[in-house]
């Protein structure tokens, strides 16, 4: 296919505003009495139904994968997305969503050194630069500089940090696949064996006897839709057009939209220093925008079949 590094940013740039909605909703639920894992089993399941039934309704034949990629399949999803999901909510559920948000955004430092030294990317200095600014500006974004990191629950720090890690292994794993699929297929199967590991490790169907209310399941709802499964395939669509690397630090804008949303919409303030590092980040995005160098993988240089 024929890379489109601009629709590739607006794909990440859209999933990172919605992610930004549904990291709230989370926290409201689990102060209703909803626990991390059972929002999550919700979600991966609806998320996988849902695909499901679009793709077979619209196209069919992105349903198809060989049998040869079932084992790619199952460590991507049920491995992969189902502890990325579970150790964000988890960390958002023990420490304060600023923090979390930040914690999982170290991940461009994890997938930035994995592709250097073994995927054969430059480190340019544009990518430098945009590293450095995307992690200063999230950082100031969240008001790291307010957070006292050492005085919060252990156990949320090291699910946040181990959830950097999971979402740059699942970033870097989701690539592979989509030079062989369609970032839609292998979605669906990251969210199909996601859900089915989410029915062997925990109580299988437990949402069916929760007696959840309308107004917890509106809000599973909201956040599967619109802050899982669109998301999650604008994203997989980005990383398809403009690498694992630009896409994670564009995606760092999503502290940005959860501190413009909660301007608009709660009334919160925004400190001098946050704006700055929105403005960071921004500028990040300017920067591997306007320096696309040629890559030997670079998306415009590879051939992905499954379209």
């Amino acid at each position: 296919m024929t890379s489109k590094p601009t629709r590739g940013y607006l794909c990440v740039v859209a999933a990172a505003v919605m992610w930004a909605s549904s990291g709230t909703a989370g926290k409201a639920l689990f102060g209703s009495g909803i626990t991390p894992f059972a929002l999550v089993q919700v979600r991966v399941t609806l998320s996988s139904l849902l695909l499901a039934l679009a793709l077979g309704l619209r196209s069919r034949g992105l349903l198809r994968i060989r049998p040869v990629d079932l084992p790619y399949f199952f460590l991507l999803g049920g491995a992969g997305m189902a502890l990325v999901q579970v150790t964000y909510f988890y960390a958002i559920s023990k420490i304060q969503v600023a923090a979390a948000i930040f914690l999982q955004y170290l991940a461009p430092v994890v997938v930035a050194f994995f592709s250097i030294c073994f995927l054969r990317e430059r480190l340019t200095s544009a990518k430098l630069l945009a590293l450095v600014l995307s992690l200063g500006g999230c950082y100031l974004v969240v008001g790291g500089y307010n957070l006292q990191l050492l005085q919060m629950n252990r156990s949320g720090i090291l699910c946040g940090l181990f959830s950097a890690i999971c979402f740059a292994g699942y970033t870097l794993f989701g690539e592979r696949g989509m030079h062989r699929y369609s970032p839609w297929t292998v979605l669906f199967y990251a969210f199909l064996f996601a859900s089915l590991s989410w029915h062997v490790f925990y109580s299988p169907f437990q949402y069916l006897l929760a007696g959840y209310t309308t107004r917890q399941w509106f809000w599973m709802i909201y956040i599967t839709v619109v802050g899982t499964a669109i998301p999650f395939g604008l994203f997989f669509v980005g990383v398809n057009h403009i690498r694992s690397t630009r896409a994670m630090i564009t995606a760092t804008l999503e502290p940005i939209s959860a501190g413009v949303m909660a301007f608009l919409l709660l009334g919160e303030t925004l400190e001098p220093l946050q704006i700055l590092g929105g403005a960071m980040v921004v500028s990040a995005i300017v920067v591997l925008q306007g320096k696309r160098e040629q890559d030997p993988l670079a998306p415009e240089n590879i051939r992905t079949g499954g379209r």
